[in-house]
């Protein structure tokens, strides 16, 4: 499959019907803060829940906190569930235990003026007592998991350096929880779809009718000055044979509401937070926007084409 550059896929985007009227979505109680890179909202225990990270803007110390839908459509702290020392984080269900994480930010070993940072787990049959699961390997975020159809769990990873460069995707499939291990993500096969300069990660996965795991992820690439581009992206892999499909973008900074951003070069930034699919063709995707804010929008479901 020949690979596309994170310009050329923007470009292809950009010739497409745009999807029109965004929102903020709107979360009470952290005036000071900012609340962006969420999860798709989520059904608990009688509530619709949503996970943000949490940080005051000149910060990249953040919390994941936990926050239920007021009738209102605004969402307030859910209290009864415990705030994480976490950036962006992600949950998902498998084999009816809630796993939930997030990047976990530390001092550099070799430099402690710097951060350094990993992936970090912990699950449960209830979000009010989860336990510590695993830690990933040091320097690797968006590590995601996903439960599959024959009860197996498929694990993507993102490492960086002298095997993902700038950050590539990688996939490898486990039998239990209990296998995850550094190694195994280590050696999981590398999706070969990022052009030399270009990077990104998984950010969210779904099973989707045939089987397949339709992944949720995002593209981006630097301008000069280190401008940085996010894009959100989809494509499809089957677990079995490995073989994926081509990536595509789905949203762009523009199809969204004005607003400010943390630093001037994360003014082109979408967080692919999650996405829930809807009736009649449409999803509704939920993004972290320029490092500041949440934002939704309803776009055509982009996992249907991965179904035929």
């Amino acid at each position: 499959m020949k690979k596309k550059s994170c310009r050329t896929l923007h470009q292809q985007y950009n010739s497409l019907p745009q999807p029109k009227d965004a929102k903020k979505i709107i979360f009470n109680g952290f005036e000071g803060y900012d609340v962006y890179n969420p999860t798709a909202p989520f059904d608990y225990k009688g509530k619709t829940l949503i996970i943000g990270r949490v940080e005051k803007r000149e910060s990249e110390n953040s919390e994941a906190v936990f926050f239920y839908k007021q009738d209102d459509d605004s969402y307030s702290e859910y209290t009864e569930i415990l705030r994480y020392t976490l950036q962006d984080p992600f949950i998902s269900i498998i084999n009816g235990i809630y796993v939930f994480g997030g990047t976990e930010i530390f001092p550099h070993p070799k430099n402690n003026s710097n951060l350094w940072w990993r992936t970090r787990f912990y699950y449960g049959k209830d979000l009010t007592n989860m336990k510590d699961l695993f830690i990933g390997p040091s320097g690797m975020k968006d590590i995601r998991l996903v439960g599959l159809k024959n009860g197996k769990i498929g694990v993507f990873s993102r490492p960086q350096g002298k095997v993902g460069g700038r950050g590539k995707i990688g996939f490898t499939i486990i039998n239990d929880l209990s296998e995850l291990s550094i190694d195994i993500i280590n050696k999981a096969k590398i999706l070969d779809q990022f052009k030399r300069f270009d990077w990104g990660g998984a950010n969210e996965l779904s099973i989707l009718s045939n089987g397949n795991i339709g992944v949720l992820g995002h593209i981006a690439r630097y301008t000069r000055g280190h401008t940085r581009h996010y894009y959100p992206i989809t494509f499809s892999i089957n677990p079995d044979t490995l073989k994926y499909s081509k990536m595509k973008i789905i949203a762009q900074r523009s199809n969204f509401v004005p607003g400010p951003s943390k630093r001037k070069t994360l003014s082109d930034v979408l967080f692919s937070g999650g996405l829930i699919r809807r009736q009649f063709g449409k999803a509704t995707l939920y993004v972290g926007v320029n490092d500041v804010e949440v934002q939704s929008i309803i776009i055509d479901d982009p996992f249907i084409e991965y179904e035929k």
